[in-house]
């Protein structure tokens, strides 16, 4: 439509601070029909449409690539840079990184829903997202139960629920094929890289942590109480794990592993125990994980295979 000049839109700018000071943002209110959908994010939240979404705002690339593995990625219209799996979703607008969101881009893409990450998006601005009265999900899969449960409640809310309920089974299916294939192996100390400076890792509660224990590792650094912990390479060192695995600044970039081979000490480089493994593959919380997954448990399998003579 267009309007008269005396009558015109005012920019989009201006439409958000008015909605912040009045607080006019449309919210979604419980019982507001019968149709209504009910959904439990992952803060325990009861999350309510009267209607599956139309216009989805994804703030994290995990968020975007599972939102399009339920057959909704049609109802996005808007993510956070970096989303670029499938090819379809490095297209979509950009309102910030997962660091920092661009609430003007979001308010003006006017979502009936967002779709966030709980510890990697700023609290405040979820916090401000939802006193304008957006209906905000929070996602933080911990277990690969949990990732499989996102599918079916984000297929729920985008009225894609058969795909949703297909694709979660077939997650489950690939992980009991995992745990049932290495079941019993012999346990391989192991040092997950995430980040190279800071050092970080992850610890036994992390999704990744649950990889490591179903392909029968132990991460050396399972016990420290913060999700990813940072590190010293002393640290390191003095764990001497058998095996360091990560990924790497890019999906082809292998150098963060390979960096540990100046340690000629290491257990893990005497043996040739390095492995990369494709970042999005692992450490991001999508269905793909199951491929990462795979090549971890093969990785460690060919540990056991380098063993000496008489070891465990």
């Amino acid at each position: 439509m267009i309007f008269p000049a005396s009558i015109r839109r005012p920019p989009v700018r201006i439409r958000f601070w008015c909605l912040v000071c009045l607080g006019l943002w449309p919210a979604v209110l419980p019982g507001a029909g019968v149709g209504e959908i009910r959904v439990a994010d992952d803060a325990g939240r009861e999350i309510v449409l009267t209607e599956p979404a139309r216009r989805v705002v994804s703030l994290s690339p995990h968020l975007t690539e599972i939102l399009f593995h339920v057959d909704a990625g049609e109802r996005v219209v808007g993510t956070v840079s970096f989303s670029d799996y499938p090819a379809a979703a490095a297209r979509l607008p950009v309102v910030g990184s997962a660091g920092q969101l661009d609430l003007e881009r979001i308010v003006a893409l006017e979502p009936d829903l967002v779709v966030a990450w709980q510890s990697g998006n700023p609290a405040r601005q979820l916090d401000r997202l939802q006193r304008l009265g957006i209906t905000v999900y929070l996602n933080e899969p911990r277990r690969l139960a949990d990732l499989a449960g996102t599918l079916e409640r984000l297929s729920r809310l985008t009225g894609t629920h058969e795909a949703g309920t297909v694709r979660a089974e077939a997650l489950r299916e690939g992980a009991r094929a995992l745990e049932v294939r290495y079941a019993g192996r012999s346990p391989v100390p192991l040092f997950y890289q995430i980040w190279d400076r800071p050092l970080m890792t992850v610890n036994d509660e992390h999704l990744i942590g649950e990889i490591i224990g179903l392909c029968g590792g132990v991460n050396v650094f399972g016990h420290i109480d913060n999700l990813v912990p940072r590190l010293n390479r002393e640290a390191v060192l003095a764990a001497d794990p058998e095996v360091i695995a990560g990924g790497g600044s890019g999906e082809a970039d292998s150098a963060w592993v390979e960096a540990w081979r100046r340690w000629t000490g290491l257990t893990a480089v005497r043996r040739d125990n390095l492995f990369f493994i494709p970042p999005s593959l692992i450490q991001r919380q999508t269905p793909r994980i199951l491929e990462g997954a795979a090549l971890l448990c093969e990785f460690l399998e060919l540990a056991r295979s380098r063993r000496p003579a008489g070891s465990p």
